[in-house]
Parts: structure tokens; sequence; C-alpha cells
């Protein structure tokens, strides 16, 4: 493009801060200055200044700073009679298109003028600037490119520096009293100067509108001076979103990464890569500025933080992002058994059809490490306006299922493929196994896999099962929210089920002491609410049995025991054989142990296992603070029996921290029973509670108030 007939001087003037901190607190413009400039005849042919009225202004409030009171003298009712912003811009398009044909390129002191102030102002407004603002000369570059040092590091970005340029040219300053009007004709002298200097301005900054798409690999170089993050972002946020919010900056192709929280979510933070130093610092400017009514913090990232998110190693993701779409649309809740064609008959279908770009190559379904479907699925679509009318399908059906739909980004799909495709060792997956498609599980301490059944069973109804629990409960929620019934729950009788993603399920089994106290806490809970901060959610509260809580917690599988007497094999996760202990876990060491199966050899140290897939687990979890109904090491010679410690109803969960109690008097063989020993044990695990006497319901007798209280448990099935 060759050179325009017209160069015109663009100013503003914020009703905040001007200078260097211009456009950092996020205030509206109230005075624009165009001074338009015939470069064919080197002279000035115009000068258009507008009073601006900022928007929100009240007629008795003060809306200027005194910075723009005492220095540019424009007073609170100048700006409040003025037209808005959007009146203005049409007015001097007006002058651009009747007298000066838009052959007119802009020129400013420096960026922040229209990267900080005009275009973030005009984002917020929802106004679509003319095009010639896209393009413009910064008069601070060009003079320190025709101007040799040290006079030229003189002028920087933040202000000042037009005195400068005008001694280096022995120049007179303008004497206008207007302060606005002085800047723009000592602007236009300089510029005058270099035009009849014959010195050509250099090509146009651009102001980038759209964000490019690009593919970021991991083994790529990124300027990390040139990285921010965003954080405190809407979780609906895309990555527009994002590069909308720092509209007037350009970012790099490729160059908003959103982060994702280990359960694959949006967790409201966002990597964003700049093309330059200048912009990463613009950037930084805008630390709690808003979207709608969030403020946005904004710091420093580095080029590795960027990577590590955008940055993908996956040749099926890098081949599906390869193939040029502009959007990418993120299904979720999609039927397991969901194929390409019938993604393209979704979008297909309806009054406002949209094409799925090259048919079922445009489609990426994300799958398990095993090969199995997530129900998450990626879509691309050519143009901007087919992304649009695919959105508006948002929560329509494919079979059965309402699907959702989210815009997406390059990096989210290179993030959501290498994390489903990682090896278990990477992700943290104890023992290996499959992983989920992000991996959520803590490192899983070392800890027996116990049969469920072994620690409740039988037809009795004197289980309670709880649903609709908040993710966050914990146990000692759930005994105030029993209140009183609370103290009618066994020892360790408190098991909150976990998912085999490791992820709260929001349902807990309590184990009650008699089918009474189970039908007195169901009658009396149920729907009941449960008050967790500022949530309120009713709980729903039944009476069940043991094997009613087996059924559940084993996907409707029957105990073990049950089946072996009918010579049925359990069904049992792959890998598991005919035993619900993993491949290398064990009990832990018990006398009351020797006679169950699976005990025969004790590996060397604490089993190992794979989660995943899921087995029953005993997980360590916080006692609450004062445990109810408690079974205790009974007195030598007061239980008559091993048997009384394991009928079907008995709950010896205390079996999985490697401490039981003991057996009775006589032992396997009639011998003494072994003592616990003295002090604390040494599993960190452990709580020490002095409590008094009580009575105990399920065969054990009644001790001295000096014992050792175990745990409640955790269970993920």
């Amino acid at each position: 493009m060759g050179p325009c007939k017209y160069l015109v001087i663009f100013y503003g003037v914020s009703a905040g801060q001007n200078g260097p901190n211009m456009g950092a607190d996020e205030q509206d413009l109230v005075m624009l200055v165009y001074l338009v400039l015939n470069v064919e005849e080197n002279k000035i042919v115009g000068v258009h200044q507008y009073p601006v009225c900022p928007s929100g202004s009240d007629i008795n409030e003060n809306i200027l700073s005194e910075e723009v009171t005492s220095e540019f003298g424009i007073s609170d009712h100048d700006v409040k009679s003025a037209p808005p912003i959007e009146s203005v811009i049409r007015q001097f398009d007006s002058v651009a298109k009747d007298e000066l044909g838009c052959d007119l390129t802009l020129v400013t002191d420096g960026q922040l003028h229209l990267r900080q102030c005009l275009y973030p102002e005009a984002t917020r407004k929802n106004i679509t600037l003319p095009s010639y603002y896209q393009r413009f000369h910064d008069l601070r570059k060009e003079f320190q490119s025709c101007v040799p040092s040290p006079v030229a590091n003189t002028v920087d970005a933040g202000g000042g520096g037009i005195e400068e340029m005008l001694t280096a040219f022995n120049l007179p300053s303008d004497t206008a009293a207007d302060k606005s009007l002085q800047h723009v004709n000592n602007m236009a002298r300089i510029l005058q100067k270099l035009v009849s200097d014959g010195r050509k301005l250099h090509e146009p900054e651009i102001v980038q509108l759209n964000l490019e798409p690009g593919i970021r690999s991991r083994s790529e170089q990124v300027d990390t001076n040139c990285v921010v993050r965003a954080r405190g972002l809407p979780w609906q946020a895309s990555d527009t979103d994002i590069a909308r919010f720092f509209t007037g900056l350009n970012v790099s192709p490729g160059g908003v990464a959103l982060c994702l929280s280990p359960q694959g979510r949006r967790n409201g933070e966002a990597l964003v890569l700049f093309e330059s130093v200048a912009h990463r610092d613009m950037a930084l400017r805008r630390h709690k500025h808003h979207i709608g009514n969030r403020y946005i913090e904004v710091y420093k990232a580095t080029g590795e933080d960027f990577i590590n998110v955008a940055g993908g190693n996956n040749s099926e993701a890098q081949e599906f992002l390869g193939r040029g779409g502009q959007v990418i649309i993120r299904m979720r809740g999609l039927p397991y058994d969901c194929s390409s064609k019938q993604v393209i008959e979704f979008f297909n279908a309806g009054e406002d059809p949209c094409e799925v770009l090259d048919e079922d190559h445009g489609v990426l379904f994300v799958k398990k490490p095993d090969g199995r479907a997530t129900g998450d699925a990626f879509v691309l679509f050519k143009e901007e306006g087919e992304g649009e009318k695919a959105l508006q399908k948002h929560k329509e059906i494919i079979g059965s299922r309402y699907i959702e739909l989210f815009r997406s980004t390059t990096a989210e799909v290179q993030q959501v493929l290498n994390r489903s495709t990682e090896p278990a060792a990477k992700s943290g997956v104890v023992g290996g196994g499959s992983a989920p498609l992000i991996p959520s599980l803590p490192p899983v301490p070392p800890m027996a896999v116990i049969p469920q059944q072994m620690i409740t069973a039988g037809t009795r109804k004197d289980c309670i099962r709880l649903r609709g629990l908040p993710y966050e409960a914990q146990v000692e929620h759930i005994l105030e929210f029993l209140g009183d019934h609370a103290k009618n729950i066994v020892y360790q009788g408190v098991h909150m089920v976990f998912n085999a993603q490791g992820q709260p399920s929001g349902e807990a089994f309590i184990q009650m002491d008699s089918e009474p106290s189970s039908f007195s806490s169901a009658n009396n809970r149920h729907h009941r609410y449960m008050v967790f901060g500022k949530k309120q959610r009713y709980i729903e509260v039944f009476q069940c049995s043991g094997e009613d809580m087996n059924m559940v917690l084993t996907g409707g599988v029957a105990g073990i025991g049950h089946q072996q007497q009918q010579g049925k094999t359990p069904l049992l996760s792959p890998g598991g054989g005919g035993s619900m202990m993993g491949p290398q876990a064990t009990f832990p060491y018990s006398p009351l142990m020797g006679g169950l199966p699976h005990t025969a050899s004790r590996p060397p140290a604490p089993g190992s296992f794979s989660p995943f897939p899921a087995q029953l687990l005993y997980w360590p979890y916080p006692s609450p603070p004062i445990s109810p109904n408690n079974y205790f090491l009974p007195p030598h010679g007061h239980m008559s029996s091993p048997s009384s410690l394991l009928t079907p109803t008995s709950s010896i969960s205390s079996l999985s921290n490697g401490v039981t109690s003991p057996l009775p008097s006589g032992g396997p063989q009639g011998q003494g029973s072994p003592q616990l020993p003295q002090g604390p044990p040494p599993n960190t695990l452990l709580t020490v509670e002095t409590v008094s006497q009580v009575n105990l319901t399920r065969g054990a007798a009644e001790r001295p108030n000096t014992d050792t209280l175990l745990r409640s448990s955790v269970y993920i099935h």
C-alpha cells in the first residue's frame, strides 16, 4: 500500500490519569483531537476538537481528575453537555469520508492513546471503529529511527517526549492556551520537519482485531518476556473473550491458553502470549480491569508456563488442528457410542444448520488411554458465522442425552488430548493402570483393599444412606446434620463414597447401632437442609441394609461370600480375578484374619495397587471431633468366641489401619490375647481420645475409658 495523502494526528484526553499511566485506571476519554496534515503540500488543513461525555456521568458528580481540570482546562460542565464517544467517532468519520476520501493514516504520540484507551473503551461500549483506526504511525518510533542516541533514548513510551523532539530539531514550542491543542500543534511541527527533510515513515503499525489460530509444540521456544497470566476469568470465557479483554494489543497466533483444572474444567486462569515485550507491558497495566462485573488480575508469567499449557505432542490433535478451522466447539455429554456421523447430523439438523469442516475429519473424539470414550469431542467449523450457529444448539439432544457446547481453543484441544494419552506414571496414578481423562486422585498412601461385605452385610436395615451431600462435606458435617441421631452411629460407621476418579460422589453410608435407630434417623432427617458455608442443600436420607450398601458400592454385584456359596464367580473389574483385592494388595496383619482368604502370603511392603479400574478401597479420612458410640478392646474373658467380632453385621473397618481389637481370651488356639502397644500408634492417621464408659451394641462389652479410637473411613467405587 502506497503512502496516504493525509496524515491525521490523533490525541485523546482521559477523565483519569494521562501521560505514562494513561489507560491504567480504565477511565473513559473526555476529549478527542484530530489534526489533518496534507502530506503533498506539507501543511495543516484542519483541526477538529471534540469534548466527549463519559458513560455513567451524573449531573451532581465530579467525574474529572484534578489533572484534567487543572492542566487541560476541561470542566465537568463541558463534558456533561457533550455527545457520547460513539457520536464523536461518527462525526469525524463523516469528515474522513467527505473531505479526506478516507485516504489517511493516523499518527499518535506513543501507543497508549489508541491501544490502551480508545480500543478498550470502544470494546466495553460495543462500538465498531472505522478501519483506519487499525493502522497508525507512532511518532516516537519514527523519531527514534532517524535521530541517533542519546537524544532518541530520552523519548520513551511514557510521555514527555515531545519537548525533547522539538529541542532535537530546534523547533519552537506552540503557545496555545489549550494544552491538548498545544500538544497536537507541536506534533504537527515535528511531523512537518520529518516530511520536509524527506524522511520516509515506516510501515504503519497494525492493531489486530481477531485472534489468529496457531498450533504450539512442546519443543517450541517462547520469549519469556512476552507472557502474562490472567486470573479471575469467568468460567465460560473463551479465547476470543480473553483476546477481547486485551483488545488493542497484539496477541500471537494461538497465543491464548486456557488453564484447566485436574478435572478438565476451566479454572478461571489463562496464559496469554503477546507479539512483543511492549505489548506485554501494556497488558500488565490492565491489572484489575473488568470483564463485566469481574475484575481480572494480570501478572507476569514465563514462556515455560505457556508451553506447558499450550504446547502439544499429540499427532492426532495436531493433524486435527492443522485443518485450518476458525472455530473449535467442544461437545460434552455425548453418548459413549456416538459416531462422527451422528455429530454431523446433530449440527446439520434444525432450521439453522451449520456445516462441520471436512466432515468426519472435523470431529475429534476424546478417549481414555484404554480407548474407551469419555463423552467429549471437539468439532471444527470453517468460519465464525458457522461457529455462532453451532453454539445455538447448546443443550439440544442426541439420542436421550442433552449435549453441552462450549467454544474451545487450540491450547485446550492439546491439553485434553495430552492428558488423555499421557502414561499413568506421569499422571500421578499410583501403581500404573488406566488413568481417567484427567487424573484427579491425590497420591494414594499405602493402604489395604478390603472387600466391602467384610465391613457390613446382611439384610438388617440398620444403615442409612445419605444422598445429595455437598462435595465439600466431611464427616463432621454429617455428624452435625444428624444431630442427636449421631450418637447411635457405630464405631467407624461413617463411610464416604468417592467415584473412580477420586471425586466425592455426594453420597455416604452410615452404620447405626440398630434398625430402630436407622429408621428414626431416616424418618427425622429426610429432606432436611445441610448448611455448608453459604450453601444450603436438602439431603435425602434412606433406611437401608448392609446388603443394599454392598450392592451400591459394587455397582450391583452381590457380596462375594454369598456368590461363592452359590458357586458363582463375582463380577469384578478386569484384572480383579475372583477377589476384590488388588493384585499386590493384602489385608493388614491381624489375628482376626488368620482364616480369611488372600492372607496366606504377605508382601514385604504395603501393597501397591491400581485405583483404576474401580475397586473398593479403604481411604483414610479425618475423624469427627467426637467419635460416636465406639467399639473398644474388651477385658479378658468378656467374649465367648472370635465369631462375635466377625458376624455379617459387624464393623471391622479398623482392619484397614492395620490395628484391630485383639481376639478374646484364648485367641485362635485358646491362648492369651495380644495387647495393643502403649501410647499412640506410629501411624499419623490415628487419633487418641479419652471417653467415658459406653454400652457396646454388637457383641463387644464395656471397658474403661482410656483406649485408642480409630478414624472413620471413605470408600471409592
